[in-house]
């Protein structure tokens, strides 16, 4: 078995929830690309920056802190959504697709970073 599998088979199932989460999100993103792939130009980077989050949480798995990659990642979409307006924007469009998508990402994302939370805390009392 290989470093990474074996690393994530004794992944806590928190994390594993928040690796879902963030695996939801980027579903949501997809369904959003699909309903308006102009809104993207080329690739949705957020897919990318999503991915690379959940690769550094495997890459952690074992550290208490390795959920913490979840949880930024999908705060700063969620929040930075929020502030810019964007995410409000998208939740009111016309567009079922982007409605629909954006409303599976922030599930996703919320998820995540709940999870991601939760996973981290528990580890850290494990720990002590």
């Amino acid at each position: 078995m290989s470093t990474i599998a074996a690393r994530f088979s004794a992944t806590p199932r928190s994390t594993k929830l928040s690796l879902s989460g963030l695996a939801v999100g980027v579903l949501g993103l997809v369904v959003q690309w699909i309903a308006d792939p102009a809104e993207f130009p080329g690739f949705p980077p957020g897919i990318v920056f999503i991915a690379v989050c959940a690769a550094l949480v495997v890459a952690a798995s074992g550290r208490w802190w390795a959920p913490v990659f979840s949880v930024l990642i999908s705060l700063w979409i969620l929040l930075g959504g929020l502030a810019a307006g964007m995410l409000t924007a998208n939740l009111l469009s016309g567009d079922a697709g982007t409605v629909a998508g954006n409303v599976v990402m922030s599930l996703g994302l919320a998820v995540a970073a709940v999870a991601g939370v939760v996973a981290m805390l528990a580890a850290r009392r494990a720990r002590a």
